[in-house]
């Protein structure tokens, strides 16, 4: 006999417009493959970040996933944060204690590394990271800490920034390491990509997109047809997870 849906364990994926998300397909199959049958995973499709509250209050709730754009912004609805993701300043994982108190966590750091640092030669010391949003503070986070210098690209640059017309060639000849953070590319719009000089970049350079919707996103191509080495954000992806679900068992 089976357990009946309002008893078992829940988790899920907050986000907005998140129809096409790796999270439910990913655990899904997990839970499928490791015959977990206590537990069932769901997209809670948000359109502003207070409606959080109500999710929250689901009973069997054991553990959510946050992804854009409320990495930054459910900081505030939490009880408690731990180190790492206070210090990147974005959350992507919450734990639910017995208590009914939240604590979030920050695991595109662990699949980040894993995943770059799978391929990647590390031959240069300087990375441009295209976009500003949650993910890129956690790409941010790790690169400092294997001693490599980032350069945030923005549409609407603060003064720690520079703007898409301000990649020069000598910019990108210095900085070979590329990882586009932003939405950019991702399906159904996958005919479009950050605007840098693409022509000036070389079999050195290393791009890495977090998009894995098209797995080949023009980014990458684009990378490709100058001889670049690239890596989608699908093993990224995986790794956050699997570290998630680490969180919600331990």
């Amino acid at each position: 006999m089976g357990i009946n849906k309002k008893n078992k364990r829940k988790f899920g994926l907050i986000g907005k417009n998140i129809d096409y998300s790796f999270s439910k397909i990913f655990f899904k199959e997990k839970f499928k493959i490791e015959k977990i049958n206590d537990s069932i995973y769901e997209n809670f499709d948000i359109k502003k970040i207070d409606l959080v509250e109500k999710i929250f209050k689901i009973k069997n709730l054991i553990g959510l996933n946050v992804t854009i754009p409320y990495k930054e912004t459910i900081i505030p609805y939490l009880d408690f944060i731990d180190n790492d993701a206070k210090k990147i300043g974005a959350v992507n994982t919450i734990c639910f204690m017995n208590n009914g108190q939240t604590k979030g966590y920050n695991t595109d750091v662990h699949g980040f590394e894993f995943a770059l640092f799978s391929k990647w030669k590390k031959n240069t010391s300087k990375c441009l990271i295209l976009g500003t949003g949650g993910a890129s503070k956690a790409i941010e986070f790790v690169l400092t800490k294997n001693n490599i210098l980032s350069t945030f690209v923005s549409r609407k640059p603060n003064k720690n920034q520079i703007a898409y017309n301000q990649v020069t060639k000598e910019i990108l000849k210095s900085h070979k390491l590329i990882i586009n953070c932003t939405p950019v590319g991702t399906f159904p719009n996958i005919n479009e990509a950050p605007e840098i000089g693409y022509k000036f970049l070389t079999k050195d350079h290393f791009l890495f997109d977090l998009i894995y919707n098209p797995m080949e996103s023009k980014f990458l191509k684009n990378g490709l047809a100058e001889s670049c080495s690239t890596m989608n954000g699908l093993n990224m992806l995986k790794e956050q997870a699997n570290k998630a679900w680490e969180l919600w068992n331990q």
